[in-house]
């Protein structure tokens, strides 16, 4: 028996307002296509507008990865041309164009082999989730030196060491997307008050120290 109090459950979060769009799924197969995508900048403005689904120019998307616009502009071209950004309306003034998500969802999949690129984008992804990491830590620490109370719900990094069946992967890949599409704005030019920016990763992946001993 456990005698320490467990905690309170959470309240229940309200109904969610799934923001309403047609799903277009954008799926990169070709090798050359995924290494084209590793290189850091590309990323971010994959995540950028794949996630806000807000279209933005070069020079916006430049000042989020230290380029400068026309650095950024030859990147943009590039993510074109494999189909994962295209062109977007533009408002207002015309002489820059816009760019836009070239669908909802975005997945890399060379067919699992060793020595598949998508490898070579899963090191810049957790490069960037260093720099985040990093930033944040730096942030608090000033915080403090300040006197200044922080946020400590504002970083969650958990690990769990399930048996799943193939069956049961794709089961829980497809509900944990699904519960974080209810979270997404309904709509992406409208950030409510008190919202904060967060960068979320999930990933899935065999325990290299679950595999049975070899027999001697």
């Amino acid at each position: 028996m456990n005698a320490e109090s467990s905690p309170a459950e959470p309240p229940a979060a309200p109904a969610a307002k799934r923001r309403q769009r047609p799903e277009k799924k954008v799926e990169i197969t070709d090798p050359k296509a995924i290494r084209a995508l590793a290189h850091a900048a590309r990323l971010e403005v994959i995540s950028e507008l794949y996630s806000t689904q807000v279209s933005r120019t070069a020079t916006e998307l430049a000042a989020q990865t230290g380029l400068t616009p026309s650095a950024m502009s030859y990147h943009l071209r590039a993510l074109q041309k494999w189909g994962i950004v295209v062109p977007a309306p533009t408002a207002g003034d015309a002489r820059e164009r816009r760019w836009k998500a070239a669908g909802t969802d975005f997945t890399i999949n060379s067919g699992g082999g060793v020595a598949s690129p998508e490898f070579a984008v899963l090191d810049l992804e957790l490069d960037a989730y260093r720099r985040r990491v990093n930033a944040y830590a730096k942030d608090r620490d000033e915080r403090r030196q300040r006197g200044e109370a922080g946020d400590s719900s504002s970083v969650v990094l958990a690990s769990n060491l399930l048996y799943l069946t193939p069956d049961q992967r794709a089961e829980l890949n497809n509900r944990l997307f699904d519960l974080l599409r209810d979270y997404e704005l309904e709509d992406p030019d409208h950030v409510p008050e008190g919202a904060e920016r967060m960068a979320t990763m999930w990933s899935m992946i065999p325990d290299d120290r679950g595999k049975a001993p070899a027999s001697p």
